[in-house]
């Protein structure tokens, strides 16, 4: 009895240290790409509400409604990232309607 008690052990150890090291990077990595992606739905979502809303006001109103939809939304973001974000789908926008 002892002898399988040492061997399940052994067994648990190993699949302990293989979940450790491949599966749970897989399952970060793909999360931060879900994330990722959320973020970009959503960011190209409030660009194009803000550009139908305010027209041709500034680019700052602009941006303060986008960035204020996606804390409304409870979206944790970095700001940097999102003014990228942001100013890829204007590009985007503009450059559709030349």
């Amino acid at each position: 009895m002892n002898d399988y008690t040492q061997i399940i052990e052994i067994v648990i150890s190993l699949l302990s240290a293989v979940i450790t090291a491949f599966i749970l990077p897989v399952l970060k990595q793909r999360l931060s790409a879900e994330k990722a992606e959320t973020l970009k739905f959503w960011v190209r979502t409030a660009v194009s509400a803000a550009e139908q809303l305010y027209g041709s006001k500034t680019g700052s109103q602009k941006k303060e409604y986008v960035v204020n939809f996606l804390l409304s939304k409870g979206i944790v973001f970095d700001v940097d990232e999102v003014c990228t974000l942001i100013e890829s789908e204007v590009y985007k926008l503009t450059g559709a309607k030349s």
